[in-house]
């Protein structure tokens, strides 16, 4: 009996097997995971055409559907892409969401996959920028995107900003890009990283059409994060920043300092100022009141500053609703070395941020859903005094100027040169504070209606923005009483002295105002019709958008209100998964325009051919995706012209001045007639400045994880305004008016490539970007020049123009033996320039191209390493510039006039000598020297360099062990550094940052990520 059973469940266990086969066989299963093999949490899994399949995904990245056959299933992933793959029956599938899934978005309303899409875009993800621990997501895209040129400033955490330029400098008008949220113009510098999933850079005609005016110098599109159906998750993070100032700059003690003012007179025939006891006194410290030895940088600053950053982030939703929400908490306390010395309030550089985002998603019905994004930010920051530079003030005040206080315990200073404001820890410590406060509001409602009711495909979109943006300055600060002695060095060799007194104390002021605010309405509405009949695939839209702006801030006063308006049809058309073409036709609108030319029209078509979808392919098993685009478009500019001072000017009316005294009308009844004439004439007939923009690309996938993108653009910018001064001469008798007469060309190559793969526990990734990007002035009405190396048309946009210098002057005897410079009195160890145009005399007329460009560089790369093994890992990303200068003009680093300002230590060691005559930089001189300041050879520097931008070390808690505690599903432990590394030629200043301001910043960052 015991054998029967056993044979019966041998028999049912037989049977077992087909029927889990066919069970398995029954429906479709598989997961979903990133390029480094990371489940996908809440991708949206459909069959084709059937939205009633749809499922999620789990923390796993599993998904399971019920049917089965020869079907294709489609992905979507709210931060990873779109894929549409053929469904895999009876087995378990892998879906990896790769570089073709990508989504474009190009302002119409609808993503497209980067296998659909025909412009030139490039993306990074929240993962690749999220490593810097930034105040916001502008200081996070350092090395970021191909194509995107990101340069550093200096200046205290509460206000540096990065400089960005898209495929470089493009225009004797503007080279800024149009920065966007969320597909409105808006300040990326509120933004935080943590609630950006993408930031895409729009480069060419077609990524940048349907943005009218706007889109010239191309876009940085920032898209934040979204709720995913029927997930939810909660986020932590906190991250402990120690920053540490980079390359302080070095200034010589005090009796180095007077022994070089001796110097400097000598050889300007001057008498010594310091007797051989006062410099032994400054250097000995036996008088330290008459004679001190101050390091002011080391009174003033701390070694270290602290910031704190907190993010909790809450993601998720149910099957009509959606939701992403964010709270931000940003702190930052400086480097003023002794800020609490008063009672009731701190004088230290100090910033605090709060952000809050919402965005929601909701599906009204099943025709009509509704997107609501909004963000507050809460801002405050302070600082010493009312707006003194402390860094200036340091260049500026010697060792030896004054102590910081005098033996009364009075605030050092004096009432001659060095006056007691310029005392930097009075200023820190004693002239209170000045606290500044920020709001805003970012709002806007999206309302999408499905219409196929009426017609299968057709769609209708109402979008609603108001921004609010406001800043308010109160002054705080107060006036201070300061003290100083002026010695004498009497026959017996002690000093005397009589004490001076400046300055007056005051009550802290009460005032406050309205330093900036911006108003900023948006209204777009628009039809589509999206359809697919068999090989076709059709996308078409109608648009119209509206922008309202008004701001209160630089530009006070003119053209601070603007309407803009933007009428377009667009076009997208796909035939067979593998051609496509797009159109886009833009009328723009723009208030700033003269009368009757405010609008102007903006065609683009661009197309793509996908070759790895072509039966000729598909035996090709190393390339994965292959797609072929070109694009070409004229993109218009609503901007203006300006005059020397950058001061915007409405160049279409007569500009009359008035001299003289009018009619006057008093007791007497008399009365002068004053003068009226013309003053600049007006422009007749004007245009738009038009981009002419051409582009070429290819994008691929090979071996099955290298995503490749190579680009190639030309392009013309023409009708850019200019002076006509050069065109005319004085004949004229008044001043010439402005033209559409500009032209500049600019051209280049963009390469990128990334890596990533994954050997069972070991994963690596490695990559990077690659840009050249010049130009070339081709017209500006340039006056004529007397000699041809004066002419600045056929050079590139910000060329440094200067003096070939040919060494330094050895003695008297060859001063006198050379050409005469007419730059003033020449003595030994002063410039020696070349005579370019020959004709006997050195002077500005022998000015030439010298070096690049000081605003941005023609090649910019960056590359990036990253590896993980079970948990543990390293990311590294470096980033570098070349054929970038630099004109080394800062005082006391390298314009010392000792009269006025502190000499560097890097100066005074590679000064002229007898005994030093080919030394780096001319003579010291107590006074300014014309010839030897004016732009050269000898102030041009290389500014190129790599930087290791971004080093993270991480800890990833194995999965199982965080999932024992009940309450968390991951955690991550890590150590950032960053900025931590420069490899340049200037040594001694960072090259992003070598003027009298704050020194820029490295930082190492202690960070825990904990997800619920």
């Amino acid at each position: 009996m015991k054998r029967h059973k056993i044979l019966v469940m041998v028999f049912l266990a037989c049977l077992g097997i087909p029927a889990g086969a066919q069970e398995a066989d029954n429906g479709i299963t598989g997961v979903v995971v990133d390029k480094w093999g990371n489940p996908v949490y809440g991708a949206s899994v459909m069959v084709v055409g059937q939205p009633g399949t749809k499922v999620e995904t789990d923390r796993n990245g599993k998904f399971e559907l019920p049917e089965k056959g020869n079907l294709q299933l489609q992905v979507i992933s709210v931060d990873k892409g779109t894929l549409t793959v053929k469904a895999e029956n009876g087995k378990p599938m892998k879906i990896v969401m790769d570089y073709a899934g990508q989504t474009i978005d190009v302002g119409a309303n609808r993503t497209f996959t980067r296998a659909e899409s025909t412009a030139s875009v490039s993306t990074v993800y929240n993962e690749d920028f999220d490593k810097r621990t930034a105040k916001n997501i502008s200081n996070s895209l350092l090395g970021q995107g191909l194509g995107l040129v990101s340069l550093q400033n200096a200046g205290n955490y509460a206000a540096v900003e990065p400089t960005f330029y898209v495929r470089g400098l493009q225009s004797l008008s503007s080279s800024s890009p149009l920065i966007l949220v969320d597909g409105l113009e808006r300040d990326m510098s509120l933004v935080s990283p943590e609630e950006v999933e993408s930031v895409s850079i729009l480069k060419d005609a077609a990524a940048v059409a349907l943005y009218g005016y706007k889109g010239t110098n191309g876009a940085i599109l920032i898209t934040t994060k979204r709720g995913k159906y029927n997930t939810k998750s909660i986020n932590f993070t906190y991250d402990h920043v120690v920053n540490f100032q980079s390359r302080r700059p070095e200034f010589v003690d005090a009796a180095t300092y007077a022994e070089a003012v001796n110097e400097a007179r000598g050889y300007e025939g001057l008498g010594a100022r310091y007797q051989p006891g006062e410099i032994k006194a400054y250097r000995t410290g036996a008088y330290p009141y008459l004679y001190p030895n101050v390091d002011w940088m080391d009174e003033t600053f701390r070694d270290q500053s602290v910031s704190n950053k907190y993010t909790i982030q809450f993601q998720g939703g149910g099957n009509k609703f959606r939701y992403y929400t964010m709270v931000d908490l940003l702190t930052d306390k400086g480097f003023i070395k002794n800020p609490n010395e008063n009672e009731g309030y701190s004088t230290q550089n100090k910033y605090s941020r709060a952000n809050l985002r919402t965005n929601l998603d909701i599906d009204l019905t099943s025709t009509t859903k509704l997107k609501l994004n909004l963000l507050g930010t809460l801002a405050e920051s302070s600082r010493p005094g009312a707006s003194v530079n402390l860094w200036d003030l340091i260049y500026s005040l010697p060792a030896s100027a004054f102590p910081v206080r005098t033996e009364d315990n009075v605030w050092g200073g004096n009432n001659t040169t060095w006056l007691g404001t310029s005392n930097p820890v009075a200023q820190s410590q004693a002239a209170a504070y000045s606290k500044g406060h920020t709001r805003s509001l970012f709002a806007d409602l999206t309302l999408s209606q499905d219409l196929s009711g009426l017609l299968k495909g057709l769609g209708a979109n109402f979008r609603l923005a108001y921004d609010n943006y406001s800043s308010i300055w109160e002054d705080h600060s107060q006036s201070y009483i300061y003290s100083g002695y002026t010695p004498t060095w009497n026959e017996s060799g002690t000093p005397t002295y009589t004490v001076t007194s400046g300055g007056e104390p005051s009550v802290m002021g009460k005032d406050g105002e309205i330093n900036d605010w911006t108003r900023q309405f948006n209204f777009a509405g628009s039809i589509d019709y999206s359809r697919s009949f068999g090989k076709h695939d059709i996308f078409t839209q109608i648009k119209w958008d509206y922008e309202y702006r008004d701001s209160y801030g630089d530009s006070k006063g003119l053209n601070t209100t603007i309407y803009r308006q933007n009428a377009s049809w667009y076009t997208h058309y796909g035939f067979n998964k593998r051609y496509f073409l797009d159109l886009a036709l833009v009328g723009s609108g723009s208030s700033l325009l003269a009368p009757g030319h405010k609008w102007a029209f903006s065609p683009t078509v661009s197309a793509a051919w996908v070759v790895s979808e072509e039966n000729f392919m598909k035996n090709i098993s190393w390339v994965n995706f292959l797609k072929l685009r070109a694009s070409f478009g004229i993109i218009n500019a609503d901007y203006l012209p300006k005059d020397g001072d950058d001061t915007v000017l409405d160049y279409w009316d007569q500009i009359y001045s008035t001299t003289g005294t009018m009619y006057h009308f008093g007791d007497n009844h008399n009365s002068d007639l004053g003068t009226t004439e013309i003053s600049r004439l007006a422009t007749l007939n004007s245009t738009h400045e038009k981009a002419f923009k051409y582009n070429v690309g290819i994008d691929a996938t090979l071996f099955k994880g290298l995503n490749l993108t190579v680009d190639g653009y030309y392009q013309r910018r023409k009708d850019i305004w200019v002076s006509s001064a050069g065109k005319y001469t004085d004949v004229l008798g008044m001043d010439a008016p402005f033209e559409n007469a500009g032209i500049v060309d600019s051209w280049g190559v963009e390469v990128g490539a990334d890596y990533t793969k994954r050997l069972g526990d070991f994963a690596f990734n490695v990559g990077g970007n690659f840009a050249f990007h010049r130009n070339e002035i081709k017209e500006q009405l340039e006056e004529p020049r007397l000699y041809d190396n004066l002419k600045q048309t056929g050079h590139r946009l910000n060329q440094i123009y200067g003096m070939q210098a040919v060494g330094l002057f050895k003695n008297q005897t060859e001063i006198n033996g050379s050409l005469p410079q007419e730059f003033g009195t020449l003595k030994p160890g002063d410039i020696k320039y070349q005579d370019v145009n020959g004709d006997g005399k050195i002077n500005s007329d022998d000015k030439i191209a010298i070096g690049y460009s000081t605003a941005a560089p023609e090649i910019y790369y960056s590359f990036h390493l990253g590896a993980e093994w079970k948990g543990i890992g390293i990311d590294a990303m470096f980033q570098g510039t070349a054929n970038y200068s630099a004109i080394l003009n800062t005082k006391a680093m390298f314009y010392p006039y000792l009269d006025s300002t502190n000499l560097s230590t890097y100066y005074y060691e590679n000064r002229w000598t007898s005994d030093n005559q080919n030394a780096r930089f001319p003579r010291l001189t107590s006074e300014k020297n014309n010839n030897n300041h004016q732009v050269s050879t000898v102030w041009v520097a290389n500014r190129s360099f790599l930087k290791l931008r971004n080093l993270e070390v991480y800890y990833k808690f194995p999965t199982d062990l965080i999932r024992k505690t009940k309450f968390m599903n991951s955690a991550k432990l890590y150590v950032r550094g960053v900025d931590l590394l420069c490899f340049d030629g200037l040594d001694i200043v960072d090259p992003e940052s070598y003027g009298a301001t704050n020194p820029l910043n490295k930082s190492v960052i202690v960070g825990l990520n904990i997800g619920f």
